[in-house]
Order: C-alpha cells, then structure tokens, then sequence
C-alpha cells in the first residue's frame, strides 16, 4: 500500500518536565517503532495536519483551516527552528482541489509553525526537510472552533486529492489527547496577553523564553498535585482511539464541542487532526487498511494523555 498514517501526541514539555525515566523510555521506545516504520515505508511526501498554539495563527486572522504553500518552524521550546521542504505546485494543486470539493481552505504563503508541526517531523523523520510536507493546519484553540463533522470532512477532501497521486503519502494526526494547560482565552485574558493572542507574530527571544517558562511552572505543579489545571482524562482517551482505530465516522461526528472541552479539556480540540488525518487515510485508500492502537499512557508531567495509532505496516 502506497499510504500509511500515523497519529501521535506531541507535547513541548519532553526534556523539561519529565515523568520517571521509564515512562520516558517508554514513549521512546514506542516512537522509535513508528519511526522504524516510516523508514521502511520510505515516504516521498508527508501530508501533515496540527494545530497552533498562538505562536504562528493568531486573532487578527484566525483560520479554521490553512495550508501552508512555503512553511517556517519557529523553533519553540526543543524544536528546531528552519524551513519545511514544501512543493509549491503540488501545494497550490491540493488547495484548489479541497476549495473545489466544498471545503473553505485558507492559503498562506509565510506560514509559521510551532512545535506542534515541528516535533511529529523530527521524531517521525529526524528532519523539518527530509521529506517533501504538505503543512495542514487546523485551529483548536481559538473559538469558534469546528466540530468532529467538519474536520473529518476536510480530511476526507485531501484524501480524495491524494488517491490519484502516485507517490507513497505519509498521512499524519499531530495533537492531543485530553489535556488543559494554560493556554489563555481572549474573553479572560489581561489586556497584554490579549494582545499577544491577537497579534503575537515573531516576539523577541525573552518574549518567548518568559512565556515557555510560565508553561513548565504551570506543568511542574500540575504533576505535583496542583487542581488548577483540569485532570487527565483517560477513559475520554481511549473511547476517542477506539472510534479512531475503528474508523467509526458516526460516533465520532456525534462528538460536540462543549463535551470536547468538558471531558477532555480545552486543548483536547487538538485531536480534530486526529480525525482528519483518519480520514484523509480513509478516502485515499478507499477504506483499505486497519488501524492499530500503538500506545497510550496518561503523564501528568506533560499535561497530556499521550498516544499513537497508526496503520499496519
């Protein structure tokens, strides 16, 4: 098969609040495993979907969905700053498919991407640019936000886009699962930090040093038993990989977004590129292909339910 897809947690906090070190052996280990199967699947383009977490999309023009046509990592917490490899035509070819098949997609020309996009690249292909990338964002932090439906629509659109491509195509699901760090809300916010969500491009180094720093204080003291943060969900996790693994399009458009935010927290909204990439699979492979839970473990540490499923290899 000429498509695989894998769908893995990210989380900026690896290597700066870390749980016992056989967790983080662990999750390692079960990285290393999804990276061994990229390798043998030798990918010639990666069809990413992630969110943004106020460090390239902000208020002034929040879209719910974007595709990057020239790409920038701005190098957030560990990951590495630098260009993604994008093909332009093909870019701009899957844009006008998707705009034609009845998804609204914005386009950018200078997309900036944090972590989000930059930590399933490097640890999946050790490189922002060792595979061509089509850049896919979806927003899930900013309301209002699109629903389970809508993302899995969009998803299926770039599946369709991809079924005629003879290339072997890297579908990938960056986010999630329940998690709630202290990412800020407008209609709360103190007027300094609403306007960094609102215009926030490009701060200077101390900006965003002080700011990664307020997220790792808010991590080490959820992990030590602080309630401030919402806790971790894991029966809200596994009953979301389930639907995933099973492709149970039904369940999963049944899904709101109030009980998103309720049962899985706020930034749980992360996993509509969970869906989206399972769908994309799904139309490009016309159905074919099982899906396998590959890891989940609640850690503290990294305010996140943290799993992975992928296609059998």
């Amino acid at each position: 098969m000429k498509r695989h897809l894998v769908c893995l947690s990210h989380t900026p906090l690896k290597g700066h609040v870390d749980p016992l070190p056989e967790v983080v052996a662990e999750v390692g280990d079960a990285v290393a495993q999804l990276r061994a199967e990229v390798e043998r699947f030798e990918p010639e383009l990666v069809v990413l979907f992630a969110p943004d977490h106020y460090n390239g999309f902000f208020l002034d023009l929040m879209p719910q969905f974007c595709l990057g046509v020239a790409a920038q990592s701005v190098g957030d917490f560990a990951s590495r700053p630098g260009p993604l490899d994008v093909p332009r035509a093909l870019a701009e070819a899957c844009a006008e498919a998707v705009v034609a098949d009845g998804i609204d997609l914005a386009v950018s020309w200078r997309m900036q991407v944090d972590h989000g996009f930059a930590q399933p690249l490097e640890e999946l292909t050790g490189a922002l640019d060792r595979h061509p990338v089509l850049p896919l964002f979806i927003n899930s932090v900013a309301p209002p936000l699109v629903d389970f439906r809508r993302a899995r629509e969009f998803g299926a659109a770039v599946g369709r886009f991809l079924r005629n491509l003879d290339q072997r195509v890297l579908v990938v699901g960056s986010g999630g699962l329940s998690h709630n760090p202290p990412v800020p809300q407008l209609r709360s916010a103190a007027p300094d930090v609403a306007e960094r969500i609102i215009a926030g491009r490009n701060p200077t180094p101390e900006a965003r040093q002080a700011r990664q720093a307020r997220t790792i204080a808010a991590a080490r003291a959820f992990a030590a038993g602080s309630n401030e943060l919402r806790a971790l969900n894991p029966d809200w996790d596994r009953r979301f990989m389930r639907d995933i693994e099973t492709r149970d399009w039904s369940a999963l458009d049944a899904y709101r977004n109030d009980a998103i935010s309720a049962d899985g927290g706020a930034s749980a909204h992360e996993v509509k590129t969970w869906v989206a990439a399972a769908a994309a699979f799904d139309a490009a492979t016309a159905g074919a292909g099982a899906l396998r839970r590959r890891y989940y473990r609640a850690i503290p540490e990294w305010v996140a339910g943290f799993g992975a499923i992928s296609s059998a290899p």
